[in-house]
């Protein structure tokens, strides 16, 4: 597992297998960070351990070359922990900040105590519908696909579990949050339903992947790291 910020890597032999701490920036899709560092390797085999959305930012576990890509599904496994940002009065199609808003509502009667007490709702074992706005496919169709074109179509709700959710700033109408979930959990949808719980809807403003399993993003090197260290 490469970490380390100071070390020469220009001798690594990444078509052996390598395993590669990445801080996605924002506005790049997870697919945009393995094909540039496919290009930076020169090894064709690479793949990335969990999506994250374009508009958030942070961990990504690529694993690089033939044996490395085998192993991706132990990295999917894992349990996540994210930080990030509910906008609280307002609704959009995404979930996220990526679509216009389609409902603006009134937060101004939003106390501390209601927070609290919604928060204390998500713990545990819940269950999610997914987003149309997601990468799923449904008869061999990405749902975002379908949902560009204003076409929405029934999902099963999936069981995830919530095993921490921590708010750290109430400025409303933001809310800061923290939270350590199962694999699978969309937290564009815990935003979107957080804000219908208050009755004043919400959606996700910013998100951060902190950390996935034992594997934290602050040992991670954003692309533009990696490239230079791989020039040194």
């Amino acid at each position: 597992m490469i970490t380390n910020k100071s070390i020469d890597l220009t001798h690594v032999d990444y078509a052996s297998g390598e395993v590669l701490l990445i801080d996605k920036e924002k506005g790049k899709s997870s697919f945009n960070s393995v094909y540039r560092i496919r290009k930076i390797v020169n090894v064709k085999k690479v793949g990335h351990a969990g999506t994250l959305d374009p508009a958030a930012t942070g961990l990504l576990i690529i694993c690089i070359g033939r044996e490395k890509t085998k192993e991706i599904f132990i990295y999917q496994d894992l349990d996540k922990i994210y930080s990030g940002t509910i906008e609280l009065g307002k609704r959009t199609p995404s979930m996220d900040g990526e679509t216009e808003s389609i409902e603006d509502k009134d937060y101004s009667f939003i106390t501390d105590e209601m927070i609290e007490e919604t928060r204390k709702s998500f713990l545990g074992e819940i269950k999610q519908i997914p987003p149309m706005y997601s990468a799923l496919k449904q008869n061999g169709k990405r749902l975002y696909k379908l949902a560009r074109k204003g076409i929405e179509v029934k999902r099963e709700p999936r069981d995830v579990t919530i095993f921490d959710f921590e708010i750290t700033r109430i400025e409303l109408p933001e809310i800061d949050f923290r939270i350590k979930c199962s694999k699978g959990t969309y937290i564009r949808v815990i935003a979107d339903d957080f804000g219908e719980k208050l009755n004043c809807g919400g959606y996700l403003k910013s998100l951060r992947r902190e950390a996935i399993g034992e594997y934290n993003v602050a040992d991670a090197l954003s692309i533009d790291e990696f490239m230079k260290l791989n020039e040194a």
